[in-house]
């Protein structure tokens, strides 16, 4: 089955051509989420993850998602990356409204508009890195664009360590691998959740300068859960939860605004 006919009835990808980077004007959110909820269990024992959620993506930024523990970062996270169901409220990624998508289009949302990096790399030990890296789109039976493969495999250094299995390499490599893997499809967006968790000091700037670099050249779209005020420093913008509500947000962020605003809410 061709690319056009895997996706008939998810709207058209929206042109690469947007504004981005630091400095660009507004634009239209690739992501959003209104009066989103997310309780576990029922009565008593109710946990309220999120409790109302109301927020934008801006296509072609860098958005870092702070807050204490158990504030709903990563259930935000999930339910916006469409892996896992809201209680109500609705998520929109790249136009589509998600709650209205059956099992295979959901699937193929997931597949071609979302890429997801995780704390744990979650890449398959059996295979090589080179294809950990195309497996999304060898699935999908999508071709891969090797031009932009090889200008992601670049950007990453990961051009020696393409024949390794993951066994074989570091963990700030396996974690460039999981990023590259996420970018290849030109998703219209990447969540990113604790991507520099297991990593040291090193090879955490090197996973968060990647990401800088692939919104700023690339127009990319991404949003990071992370708990350290050093990596929300990369983003655009911070967007502050506690109690499964957002409660502030920050523009152009250093690590001591963050680091300040931060003591503020664990106060």
């Amino acid at each position: 089955m061709s690319e056009t006919a895997q996706t008939t009835d998810l709207p058209a990808q929206q042109p690469e051509d947007q504004p981005h980077g630091r400095h660009a004007a507004p634009a239209p959110p690739v992501a959003s989420a209104r009066g989103l909820t997310k309780v576990y269990g029922s009565g008593e024992a109710a946990v309220h993850a999120l409790a109302g959620v109301d927020v934008d993506f801006v296509r072609g930024e860098f958005t870092a998602i702070m807050g204490p523990s158990g504030s709903g970062k990563s259930t935000l996270m999930h339910c916006m990356a469409a892996l896992d169901s809201p209680t109500s409220g609705t998520v929109v990624v790249d136009g589509v409204d998600v709650s209205t998508l059956g099992d295979s289009a959901l699937t193929r949302l997931r597949r071609d508009r979302i890429g997801f990096v995780f704390q744990s790399f979650n890449l398959v030990p059996t295979l090589s890195a080179a294809e950990n890296i195309t497996l999304p789109l060898d699935i999908a039976g999508r071709k891969v664009d090797r031009e932009w493969h090889d200008t992601v495999v670049g950007i990453l250094g990961l051009g020696p360590r393409l024949s390794h299995k993951p066994n074989e390499l570091s963990g700030g490599q396996q974690q460039r691998v999981a990023a590259a893997r996420a970018l290849v499809g030109r998703p219209a967006i990447v969540f990113a959740d604790e991507p520099t968790g297991n990593l040291d000091s090193r090879s955490s700037a090197e996973v968060l300068g990647f990401l800088r670099r692939s919104v700023d050249d690339f127009g990319q779209s991404i949003v990071m859960v992370t708990h350290e005020p050093s990596a929300a420093a990369y983003a655009d913008r911070v967007v502050f939860l506690a109690d499964g509500r957002v409660v502030d947000e920050m523009r152009s962020p250093t690590a001591e605004s963050v680091l300040d605003r931060m003591k503020t809410m664990d106060a």
